[in-house]
Order: structure tokens, then sequence, then C-alpha cells
């Protein structure tokens, strides 16, 4: 008889405990946040990556109504930055944003110090930048074509400029050769920067990098641009056709930017952020100044985000074996 009393008592002092700790976690969601936030940027200070996150976090300060402080964790093509937040506690209180070198670095480093699929948790796409294929303004190749018939052969003239090693204008411009069949020579540059002043000063014969790197050089005539990679033509080169509409269907890499959370950041509270960002992302003045930049605003949510970058991480994967390409 006592022991059948023991057993109750604690089954139910244990059943009062887990409520007890349900109803504070249930608690802590709803306050959220009560403390400062920390976004990580996985590269240096300066770049496209680096410049969302500040302007984002500057106005997302304002809608939380607690500071959200920006620090640069660069190294390792991001993987630096990201270890340290997969390590965090999964409240809320830290972010990574990424764009899609993140679902690309799984292929091409043999070991990383994370799990890009399970140690964390999508929140929210908040840009896309197309890539553009772009050639000097006196280049011999006036439209793709052009440059597809001289980079057929095996043993061609044709070189083209990425922002790196590894990035996503590599992938996109072994992605053209294997879809048009030809055979242009990689030259990685440390930035899409510098790639770009090459093609500028004709030391490199094309070059694919970001619109938003490209934009002003296309505009002012000094570049050529025979096509976007995105699936739909931006929407700030409107008269520069897609990849895929000039006879290459299904070609597309359209590079995103987003936040991550650790793995197991609650639901409300992903929510909570991602409603605050997409707000930030709606204000005039921040869609004036990612426009002026060759930004095109998305609005991914977590579930929707989590998919973009599993099938990234997927389809580079197979690229990187198919290429045989390793950075490390």
């Amino acid at each position: 008889m006592i022991a059948g009393t023991f057993i109750r008592t604690a089954a139910c002092a244990a059943l009062a405990l887990g409520l007890s700790a349900s109803c504070l976690a249930a608690a802590n969601e709803a306050a959220f946040p009560e403390k400062q936030l920390e976004i990580i940027v996985t590269f240096p200070p300066g770049g496209g990556t680096d410049m969302l996150g500040r302007l984002i976090g500057q106005r997302l300060t304002e809608e939380l109504g607690q500071t959200v402080i920006v620090e640069n964790r660069p190294g390792a093509s991001g993987n630096v930055g990201a270890r340290i937040v997969s390590q965090r506690a999964p409240d809320g209180y830290s972010l990574l944003i990424v764009n899609s070198s993140f679902a690309v670095n799984p292929g091409v480093y043999e070991r990383l110090p994370f799990d890009p699929k399970k140690d964390f948790s999508a929140v929210v796409n908040v840009a896309y930048v197309p890539l553009a294929l772009v050639v000097p303004a006196n280049s011999p190749y006036k439209t793709l074509s052009d440059l597809v018939k001289a980079a057929t052969p095996k043993d061609n003239p044709v070189f083209y400029g990425s922002c790196g090693n590894g990035t996503p204008p590599h992938l996109a411009g072994e992605l053209f050769n294997i879809a048009a069949k030809t055979h242009m020579t990689h030259v990685p540059y440390k930035g899409c920067g510098p790639a770009a002043s090459d093609v500028l000063g004709n030391q490199v014969a094309s070059a694919i990098i970001t619109v938003s790197s490209a934009m002003s050089h296309i505009k002012s005539g000094k570049l050529r641009a025979l096509g976007v990679t995105s699936k739909e033509r931006s929407e700030f080169l409107p008269d520069v056709p897609t990849i895929a509409e000039q006879g290459y269907a299904g070609y597309e890499l359209n590079q995103w930017h987003g936040f991550l959370a650790p793995a197991g950041t609650p639901e409300p509270i992903k929510k909570k952020l991602h409603e605050a960002i997409a707000k930030v992302m709606r204000r005039a003045d921040v869609q004036q100044n990612l426009a002026s930049q060759g930004y095109s605003i998305a609005n991914d949510g977590p579930a929707e985000f989590q998919a973009i970058i599993h099938g990234d991480i997927d389809r580079f994967t197979k690229l990187a074996k198919q290429i045989d390409l390793k950075v490390n």
C-alpha cells in the first residue's frame, strides 16, 4: 500500500515537473526576445553577405526591441562561422547569415566540423542575386552562341573568371560547360570584384560574376552580358536573356542569402524571427538599398528555405563529384 502510494506520488511529481518544464518553455517562447541577439556573418566585412547582415540587423533591432549585433567570423568559405553557430544554444539568440556557398561546401570539403543538414534549422531566405556571364564590350563574342561556338573544341582560347574556386559562380561555369558541351577553362579570383576588373581589362575572355558586381559596368556599356543564370530574367537587367531560354532548358543557379539557427530552435521562435525579418525586408528603404545592388527580395520561410538548402546541397555535391572538385 505504501509502495503504491509512493509510486503514484512520484508519478504525479514527474508529471507536474514535466508540465512545469513545458509551461516554462512556452513562457520563454512567448517572451522572446528578452536579451541581445547576435548575427554571425561567415565572410569578411565589406562583401554582399556582410552588407545584408548589417542592414537587416540594424532594422531588426527596431522590430524586436532588442539590440542585434553583427559579428564577422570568416574563414574556410564560411565554415568557421557556421561551426560557431552550430554549437550555440537553440534559443533564437544566435543566427547565421549565409549564401549559396553554404550548400556548395559539403561537396567540395572532405570534412566539415558540423553537419549542414542536421545541425541547422532554416529561418528565412531574404534575397536572391543571379549571376551574369559577361565579356568585355569589345569582345568578338556578341552572343552566347558565339561564345559556345568558340568554346566547343577541347583545345580552345576561352577562359572564364569566377569569384573563387568552389564558389557558386565557379559551379555555374561548370554547369554551363556540361549543359552546352563546352570546354571553357576556369580562372579563380579572390572575389567577384577582381574577376570583373580583369574582364574589363581584357585579361580574361569572360567571367561569371554576381549581377550586383556586374550591373554598373553592363549599364555603362563596359561589359556585355551574354546571359543570366537565374530561371527568369533579372528585374534589373530585363533585356539580358537567361541562359536557359537560349537553348539550355533547366539551367539555373540563383544565389540565395538567408538566415539559419541552430537545430532544435523552437518553431514559435523561428516564426517570430521569420516574421520580423520579413517585415524588415518590406521596408522601402531596405528594398531601395538592395535594388541598387542587384538583389531581388525573397521571403522563403523555414520549410521552403530548408528544402532549397537541402536540394542545393545534393545538387552541388553531385556536381562536385562529377568534375572532381575539392577545395581542401
